[in-house]
């Protein structure tokens, strides 16, 4: 059967199925006639030259992702997984408005795109673009395929009526796990063939980049198990490690299976491979049509007690296979960590695991407790490139009283205060962070230097904290926290700050419930020094744009920052 591409014309309710090669035609037909309402940052996008084609860079070990032909600093959120249905839309976007994002992770559902065998249903795409044009950010949408949180729930109908087409994974009792297995040639096939499609049609109708990165699959792996026993499985893991595998690793070439080669790693190595050599050539078939920025998602084991599979989803990007997922699929351009974590011990190891040199750090998921909303900063300190916490939308929330929806308002008001400040100077930031010149720390519950545990005063309740010391060449910003000078902390770890400099003795400013302050440093230590000057005020096509000075009380302990979005460029002056 030749594929097909399926579309309501016009304003008529029945869908007109035609080739797929004059669906396309008929598609950009289509869209070239209908007028759409768009914003005037998206009026803009459209006369972008199409060469401007969303892409990672990188440099000395850092990272950004260019969008419009600059480093472009991600503010997102993500929506529930059943919120993409054009019914719930109308509750998606008032929240994304209200925490100020500019960019919205959104997914796509194989079982809605390919209803039928290679009949591709565009619909729920064209809504998505539509819509996102019109509210005025961009999209990463996240291809639900083969795998979604280990299992193969969102393939269509009619793979899941053939399972001994399209297995689910054996495990080693050789009963059936809930997980695809990847050793099935049918499953690949049809996933690449669906994903193409996918790409070929945002080629076809986002000429705006208004998606300007694509997520395969999501937290691929399985739980329940270590790794696939089927027949085929038994074949390979029997079979001599693959030579790429074995030359990325740095061990030498030769016949030896991978019990031989991995001993008690062997099991969940070979899944690790199987999986992310599935998914790189789903990746590879895409980015052949379409290069944009692909990713892969983990669901993360413990960074700290290091336990095995099944205790934690196998055969995903976790933190020990990052290597072997980065031979298996080199089409794929980052691993992301997926942090459900809420011990700062475990947070900012994962951090640290996936912000490597090969590897651009994409938080894309994260929990959306009010407390998490500092880890952005966090983030951002590890050369992140974009933080997304998850499930915020009113969609899947009971209605409280009089119909306000129950999403907590403090929940948002904390990520949306992280987003306000940073909104104007996305780019800026970005910028920075991508030449080295920005850190950003987060306020921790359990400091590693007390400055003395043991003296307290009834003005200063409990221990007194050493600040956190950010190195600029001749300058130093510490960062101390708590609702009065000499606390050192709040009541609850929700204080972040981040410092980025400008020039030798020039930085931007900016945090929440910190306190920041300078001290000369280096060739400079001892020097006499003071504020020759301290603006507050936001960017503005690209120049920062002062509304007033701060000086007095507003300088003289240090800059304060408390629950309003504040940024301030700061001059140093040292006598």
């Amino acid at each position: 059967m030749r594929p097909t591409t399926c579309k309501p014309l016009l304003l008529l309710t029945k869908e007109v199925c035609l080739p797929l090669k004059w669906g396309y035609l008929l598609l950009l037909l289509l869209t070239t006639l209908i007028p759409r309402p768009v914003s005037a940052q998206s009026t803009a996008r459209t006369a972008l030259s199409t060469d401007s084609l969303p892409r990672l860079v990188h440099k000395n070990g850092r990272h950004a992702l260019s969008v419009d032909g600059a480093p472009y600093l991600m503010l997102g959120a993500q929506v529930h997984n059943s919120s993409a249905w054009p019914a719930m839309l109308p509750k998606v976007w008032p929240v994304m408005a209200a925490l100020h994002v500019n960019t919205v992770e959104i997914p796509v559902y194989w079982e809605q795109f390919e209803p039928q065998p290679g009949r591709f249903d565009y619909s729920l795409t064209d809504t998505l673009l539509a819509q996102a044009r019109t509210h005025n950010v961009r999209l990463i949408l996240l291809w639900f395929g083969t795998w979604k949180n280990g299992s193969a729930h969102y393939m269509p109908e009619w793979m899941k009526r053939q399972p001994q087409l399209y297995p689910n994974v054996t495990g080693k009792d050789g009963k059936p796990i809930d997980s695809p297995s990847p050793h099935a040639p049918a499953t690949l096939a049809a996933d690449i063939k669906a994903f193409s499609a996918f790409m070929a049609h945002l080629k076809a109708v986002d000429r705006q980049h208004t998606v300007i990165m694509v997520q395969v699959e999501n937290e691929p792996g399985m739980w329940g198990g270590i790794r696939d026993f089927s027949p085929a499985a038994q074949r390979l893991f029997a079979a001599p490690v693959p030579a790429q595998l074995l030359k990325a690793l740095g061990k030498p070439a030769g016949s030896a299976g991978w019990r031989d080669t991995f001993g008690d790693n062997a099991d969940e190595f070979f899944h690790a491979w199987s999986v992310g050599y599935f998914i790189g050539q789903v990746a590879a078939a895409g980015k052949a049509i379409y290069p944009l920025p692909l990713y892969v998602n983990a669901a993360l084991r413990d960074p700290i007690t290091f336990t095995r599979p099944p205790a934690y989803e196998s055969g995903g990007p976790t933190d020990n296979v990052l290597d072997i997922w980065k031979a298996a699929a080199p089409a794929v351009d980052l691993l992301a960590p997926d942090i459900y974590m809420n011990e700062d011990s475990r947070y900012l190891r994962v951090l640290e695991h996936y912000n490597r040199p090969d590897n651009a750090l994409l938080v894309p998921e994260t929990g959306n407790q009010a407390g998490n909303a500092r880890y952005f900063y966090a983030a951002l300190g590890n050369g992140a490139i974009g933080f997304s916490p998850f499930g915020l939308d009113y969609a899947n929330y009971a209605a409280a009283p009089l119909g306000t929806p129950a999403l907590s308002a403090e929940v948002l008001d904390a990520f949306a205060l992280n987003y306000r400040a940073f909104e104007p100077m996305t780019r800026e930031v970005a910028q920075l962070n991508f030449e080295g010149k920005l850190q950003a720390v987060t306020e921790s519950p359990q400091p590693a230097v007390p400055a003395s545990p043991t003296v307290t005063s009834p003005q200063t309740p409990g221990p007194k904290i050493q600040p956190q010391v950010l190195k600029f060449g001749d300058w130093e910003a510490t960062v101390a926290y708590g609702p009065r000078e000499g606390i050192g902390a709040n009541p609850q770890p929700i204080g972040r700050a981040m410092v980025a400099q400008l020039g030798p003795d020039e930085f931007l400013v900016t945090g929440a419930f910190a306190r920041v302050n300078f001290r000369t440093a280096g060739a400079a230590s001892g020097k006499a020094w003071q504020f020759m000057r301290v603006e507050e005020g936001q960017y503005q096509n690209g120049l920062f744009k002062p509304t007033r000075i701060w000086n007095g009380d507003e300088t003289d302990w240090g800059l304060r920052f408390t629950s309003a979005p504040q940024v301030v460029r700061v001059s140093l002056y040292t006598r």
